[in-house]
């Protein structure tokens, strides 16, 4: 950036999605257990900050997968920094503002990989009503690109290490709205730091009865129809279901444990009688596995466990039929909205089963929508126009003074 205030062509080739980041670099996988992950650069060398970073990270007890996301977000930013030759160390908010604009203008590669025929992106499947993935990166991911690197700074600048200042722009209105409140008080609203993208609030993507009951009618094994309906009855997240033991199985209490993606604490959730038939159904026809193994296998080549993303290609094979864009994660929504929607369940029973840290995400799934309002419309579409009536309080004199004559 010059002194004007202006950005050099560089930045402004970056910014407006003219030229692309060098593909270099990599995240690979570390040798020792302080670091399950590291990043290297075009030379397969260590970058040692964002190591050094990653390894503060694990002493706080973040899971190994959460320092590979860290890691992959750190090796965006070094790809900007190498594009426009700048060292980590002198980085400033001009390459924050160039690291926003290109992912704002960019392709995201993860969104190529759609099928012939399929829903443009940013378009809303009709089918589902959920929106179609955008080309581009979503403005969380944005969000999320930002935080890290700025806690990257910030750790670095504890030690005295990096630029004096924080490349990345924070609020101080965001601190001051966060700090010291009361959990019964409302969050107080506060602007965005500069270059944060609006986020959207999530909404629950649940299928209705009759969506649910095409997708698992396209289920064609046993083993396919005891995930998904492992998956819709105990509402857990895709990863924890598929590292299921048979030592977690209770048959008698018809649940199973599970390793929780948050805390990592083994946790229980429970099973409907129809799923534990399925699972039943399965383990005769496949055999039991040997103690602890995960009791989802593959049906094909060697008996090896059931990857995610096998697990997502079972999905995907299904919704290709339907022409819906239904994901793993919208099976725990599907359960969550159907707790949270019985009027025998509390809401704190609810956040129990569903091992949400605030009831205020479990009570994201109370929320309405407009096809659930299908019915009550037409009734009252199909109603006459009632004329306006007026408490008997009111003078008609009065009202028609001020309304005119009715």
């Amino acid at each position: 950036m010059t002194e004007t205030g202006e950005f050099s062509g560089a930045y402004r080739d970056l910014m407006d999605g003219r030229v692309d980041l060098p593909r270099v670099g990599a995240v690979v996988a570390g040798s020792v257990p302080s670091l399950p992950y590291v990043v290297v650069d075009a030379a397969s060398r260590e970058i040692e900050p964002v190591s050094s970073y990653l390894r503060d990270l694990l002493l706080g007890d973040v899971s190994p997968l959460t320092c590979r996301s860290y890691g992959h977000d750190l090796l965006r930013w070094f790809r900007l920094l190498w594009a426009v030759d700048a060292g980590w160390e002198q980085a400033t908010e001009a390459e924050v503002s160039a690291l926003v604009g290109w992912l704002r203008t960019a392709r995201n590669p993860q969104r190529r990989r759609r099928r012939e025929g399929g829903f443009p992106p940013g378009s809303v499947n009709p089918n589902t009503g959920k929106p179609v993935l955008a080309a581009g990166y979503a403005p969380r991911t944005i969000a999320h690109n930002l935080s890290v690197v700025h806690g990257f700074y910030a750790f670095h600048l504890h030690y005295g290490r990096g630029p004096v200042v924080n490349p990345v722009p924070e609020s101080a209105a965001r601190r001051r709205a966060l700090a010291h409140r009361s959990p019964i008080e409302s969050t107080r609203q506060h602007r965005r730091a500069r270059l944060r993208p609006k986020v959207p609030a999530r909404q629950p993507r649940a299928m209705s009865d009759e969506q649910w009951g095409d997708l698992f009618g396209q289920m064609r094994c046993d083993r396919d129809r005891a995930l998904l309906s492992c998956y819709v009855s105990s509402g857990a997240r895709a990863s924890e279901l598929l590292g299921v033991k048979l030592d977690d199985l209770d048959w008698h209490k018809g649940q199973l444990w599970v390793i929780s993606k948050g805390s990592r604490a083994r946790q229980p959730v429970p099973l409907s009688p129809e799923a534990l038939a399925y699972l039943a159904a399965y383990l005769d026809a496949a055999g039991l596995p040997e103690s602890g193994v995960p009791i989802w296998r593959a049906r094909r080549g060697e008996s090896r466990p059931l990857t995610y993303w096998a697990a997502r290609r079972i999905l995907q094979r299904a919704t290709e039929v339907l022409g819906t864009n239904w994901t793993l994660h919208d099976l725990r929504h599907t359960a969550a909205t159907r707790l949270a929607r019985d009027p025998e369940m509390a809401l704190v029973e609810v956040q129990t089963i569903l091992r949400h840290a605030h009831i205020s995400t479990t009570a994201l799934y109370t929320v309405v929508g407009l096809d659930d309002l299908i019915d009550k419309l037409a009734e009252h579409y199909a109603r006459p126009v009632q004329p306006p009536a007026w408490s008997e309080h009111y003078a008609t004199a009065d009202v028609e003074a001020v309304f005119g004559a009715q």
